[in-house]
C-alpha cells in the first residue's frame, strides 16, 4: 500500500490547513470571497493624501485598520497581523504566541518617507539628529531619536511578526515584487519536503501605496489613469486595458505536512501541489518578448507537481492589466496549453482588487483555494472590449459555477522574478 502522505516523488504532501486575508475588499476570507464573486472593486479614489497633480489619484487602499502612524511598515504589519490571526485561529495549531514552525514573509522594500524625512530635516536644524552611526544608536536605546528610525529598517516587520506570533528560528522576509507572495508560499513548501520544519506560518503584505510610490509608477507609465469612476479602471485582458490600480492587502496561510495535519486532526483546506520559479534577467521592468521565463516557471510548477497541462482547469492569473503583461502571459498560456488556452477559463482577481504588488501572490493563492473549494471561478470585471490579439477566456464579468481538482497562480514580478503554484484541493 502506498502512503498518500507522500507525494509522487517521495516527499511529504504539503497542504494549507488556515487562511487569512485582508484587502481593499473587506477583512476575513468569508467577507472578501463574496465580494469577490460578487463582481464587487474595492478600488476608490485615495484619501489618506493629498492627490492634486498626481496622474492617477485611485487605489485600492486598505482604509478600515485604525492606526496612528499610517506609514508604509507600520501598515504592512497591521495587515499581515490581521491575516495571521485568521489564517492560525481556523488551523488551530500551536498556541497563542507559540508558533511550532518558521515565518515566511513577503513584504514591500522600506524606506523612509516624506513625513520622516521632514521630521529628520526638523531635527537636524535643531541640532538634535544624531551625525554618525553610533550617535544613531545612542539616541535610539534612550529614546531621543523618534521610533521610527527602527520602524524603517526592512528586518523589523519580520522581527516585529515573528515575536508576536512566537515563530521558530529566524524569520526569513522576501521582496521579489509582484512574485514575492507566491515565493514565501515556495520557501515554507521546500523547508516541510526537507523535513527542516513539519508546519510553516507564511505571510505575503504589502500597504506600499504613498505619493513617492504612485509617482515612480506613474513615470513608469504602469498604473492606470482612467481615474472616473474608479471601480472601471483595472481591467485585465481587455484592449482599452491601460494599466494596474496599486492596492494594499495580505494574505496568511498556514502550511504543513499532510501526515501531521491527519495526526492533529485539522481541516485540510487545499494542497501546494507543484513550485516553479524562474529569474527573467531581461529588463529591470518589461519581460523577455520570447516569453521563455514565463513559460519555463508555468511548465516547472507543472512538472513539480507532476501533473499534466491537461490536468489544470482553471489558470489564476498574474492579470495586471498593463499591455505588457497581459500581452506575455496569453503568450505563455498558448505556449504551455496550446490549443486549449483560448478555452480554459482565466480570471483575474486583481481587476477587483488591484495589484497587491508584494501580497499578491498569497492573496491570489488564497482565492485560488477557494475558488476550487467552491466551485466557483470568480470574473474578470470591467471587460466591456475584448482584445483580438488575446483570445483568453477570463470569465468575464460575471462569477462562474465550475468544479475543477487542479488550478495555478501566477504570479509574474516586476523586474524579471516569476513564480508559480499548482493548488489542488
Amino acid at each position: 500500500m502506498t502512503d498518500d502522505s507522500l507525494d509522487a516523488r517521495g516527499r511529504p504532501v504539503v497542504v494549507v490547513t488556515g487562511m487569512g486575508l485582508v484587502t481593499s475588499l473587506g477583512q476575513g476570507k468569508q467577507e472578501n470571497w463574496r465580494k469577490l464573486v460578487g463582481g464587487t472593486s474595492g478600488i476608490h479614489r485615495i484619501s489618506r493624501f493629498p492627490i492634486a497633480g498626481l496622474r492617477t489619484t485611485i487605489a485600492g487602499t486598505v482604509d478600515f485598520v485604525p492606526l496612528d502612524d499610517l506609514s508604509a511598515p507600520a501598515l504592512t504589519e497591521a495587515l499581515g497581523a490581521l491575516a495571521a490571526e485568521e489564517a492560525l485561529a481556523e488551523a488551530g495549531i500551536g498556541t497563542p504566541g507559540n508558533f511550532p514552525g518558521p515565518l515566511l514573509l513577503a513584504m514591500p522594500p522600506v524606506e523612509m518617507e516624506w513625513p520622516q524625512r521632514l521630521a529628520a530635516a526638523a531635527a537636524a536644524e535643531t541640532g538634535n539628529a544624531p551625525v554618525t552611526w553610533m550617535d544613531l544608536v545612542r539616541a535610539v536605546s534612550d529614546g531621543r531619536f523618534a521610533p521610527w528610525s527602527e520602524r524603517f529598517l526592512f528586518g523589523s516587520i519580520p522581527e516585529h511578526l515573528a515575536d508576536r506570533f512566537g515563530t521558530k528560528g529566524s524569520p526569513i522576509a522576501t521582496s521579489t515584487a509582484c512574485s514575492s507572495g507566491a515565493t514565501a508560499i515556495q520557501l515554507g513548501v521546500e523547508a516541510i519536503r526537507r523535513g527542516e520544519a513539519a508546519a510553516a506560518l507564511v505571510i505575503g503584505t504589502d500597504a506600499s501605496v504613498n505619493p513617492e510610490s504612485l509617482i515612480r509608477f506613474s513615470l513608469l507609465s504602469a498604473l492606470s489613469t482612467r481615474n472616473d469612476p474608479p471601480e472601471a479602471a483595472a481591467r485585465p485582458f481587455s484592449r482599452d486595458r491601460d494599466g494596474f490600480v496599486m492596492a494594499e492587502g495580505a494574505g496568511a496561510l498556514v502550511l504543513e505536512s499532510l501526515a501531521q495535519a491527519r495526526a492533529r486532526g485539522a481541516e485540510v483546506l487545499g494542497v501546494v501541489e507543484g513550485c516553479g520559479e524562474m529569474a527573467d534577467g531581461f529588463h529591470r521592468t518589461r519581460s523577455s518578448p520570447d516569453g521563455k521565463p514565463i513559460i519555463a516557471c508555468m511548465r516547472h510548477a507543472l512538472e513539480d507537481a507532476a501533473l499534466a497541462p491537461d490536468a489544470i482547469g482553471y489558470v489564476n492569473a498574474h492579470g495586471t492589466g498593463t499591455p505588457e503583461n497581459d500581452k506575455m502571459e496569453w503568450l505563455g498560456l498558448t505556449a504551455v496549453f496550446g490549443e486549449r488556452a483560448g478555452s480554459l477559463p482565466v480570471s483575474s482577481n486583481k481587476s477587483m482588487i488591484g495589484h497587491t504588488l508584494s501580497a499578491a501572490g498569497a492573496v491570489e493563492a488564497i482565492f485560488t483555494l477557494l475558488s476550487l473549494r467552491n466551485g466557483v471561478l470568480p470574473p474578470t470585471i470591467n471587460y466591456d472590449t475584448p482584445d483580438p490579439a488575446l483570445p483568453v477566456d477570463c470569465v468575464p464579468n460575471v462569477a462562474r459555477e465550475l468544479r475543477v481538482s487542479h488550478a495555478i497562480s501566477n504570479s509574474f514580478g516586476f523586474g524579471g522574478q516569476n513564480a508559480c503554484l499548482v493548488l489542488g484541493v
